[in-house]
């Protein structure tokens, strides 16, 4: 091999890496993690399945790519810039559909809010009306809402039910209309027709705002696509067809300028990216992580042993009322339960 793939260069490489990675890891180690709330586990369980369904395909067109940049121009820099440009492609580039899938899902909640409304005005039960909503939602709520049902032919409480629909939902619009039916479903007071009605109402102006918004981004996200095209053909055709004039690049000290150029590219198109996403609120019934409460062992005390009785402090009727973990037993006085 000639240039920079050589054997020692391609081994300094990979030890580098090796090098780096290790060190990464064993600081990870020391350090740890911060445990994450249920949301953040819920995200992170919905990135890994999205992750495990495109990782396959997007390789295998990022490794051809590379593998294409490596013959034409010899840079290990553009070939790895290039594959990383390949893989994150629909995280950069790909807000639209995210943005239509958001506003599908919170159209179709306006259009069940408003379905759940009317048929709750013929005096009828939330544990009724239901059921008869979800025959005619839309596509982006149906298999929710299926399951919503199925939980409340199972016998699961109606505030449990509708719990678990606003975990699987994932959306803090959808956390504001399930809220009232929750409070609805344990107060049963009146009021619900006009609430759902004022929710709806609510949803659609959202809806609304979202699609103003898209409709003026649209061509700023245009005008973005093509400056990165000409960004990145410019350089592969001066590549290809004039070698001379980025022949400087083919040393080592032209590969870390490469890489520095590729890291500023991505970093603009990154910020490109966050500038154009829409912030959405955080849910705010998300469940929080359970904490066990353990209470602390008086001195003197094994683990499967009875509680120290309290004082005659009138300690003993907070004692009382506080539960007792399973491998603790109640205080027995001495002279039996009736001293």
């Amino acid at each position: 091999m000639t240039g920079l793939l050589t054997l020692e260069f391609l081994f300094s490489l990979v030890s580098g890496v090796a090098v780096g990675g290790g060190l990464a890891l064993l600081l990870a180690a020391v350090r740890g993690f911060a445990p994450k709330s249920a949301e953040e586990r819920l995200r992170a369980e919905r990135r890994r399945a999205e992750i495990a369904r495109f990782a396959t395909q997007r390789t295998m067109i990022a490794v051809l790519v590379a593998l294409v940049v490596l013959v034409l121009t010899r840079w290990p820099i553009a070939a790895a810039a290039a594959a990383l440009l390949v893989f994150t492609w629909n995280k950069l580039f790909g807000g639209a559909a995210e943005e239509r899938a958001a506003m599908r899902r919170v159209e179709a909640l306006a259009s069940w809010t408003e379905s759940l409304r009317d048929t709750i005005a013929g005096a009828v039960g939330l544990e009724q009306a239901i059921p008869a909503s979800a025959r005619a939602a839309a596509p982006a709520l149906r298999e929710p809402l299926f399951n919503l049902v199925d939980r409340l032919r199972s016998r699961t409480p109606l505030p449990d039910a509708l719990q678990e629909f606003a975990d699987e939902l994932d959306d803090s619009s959808a956390d504001i209309i399930i809220a009232s039916l929750i409070l609805n479903a344990r107060l049963r007071g009146p009021g619900l027709r006009e609430v759902l009605g004022a929710l709806a109402k609510s949803a659609r102006q959202e809806v609304d705002m979202r699609q103003r918004v898209m409709a003026q981004r649209a061509s700023t996200r245009r005008s973005v696509q093509i400056v990165v095209g000409i960004s990145l053909a410019f350089p592969g055709l001066l590549a290809l067809f004039s070698p001379g004039f980025v022949e400087p690049y083919d040393s080592v000290v032209g590969q870390a300028v490469l890489a520095l150029v590729a890291l500023l590219f991505g970093a603009g198109f990154w910020w490109m990216r966050s500038l154009s996403r829409i912030e959405t609120p955080e849910r705010f019934m998300a469940r929080p992580e359970p904490v066990p409460v353990i209470r602390p062992r008086e001195p003197g005390v094994t683990g499967a042993g009875p509680v120290p009785a309290p004082s005659g402090d009138g300690s003993a009727a907070t004692a009382a009322r506080t539960p007792l973990l399973p491998w603790q037993s109640p205080v027995v006085p001495e002279g039996g339960r009736g001293a």
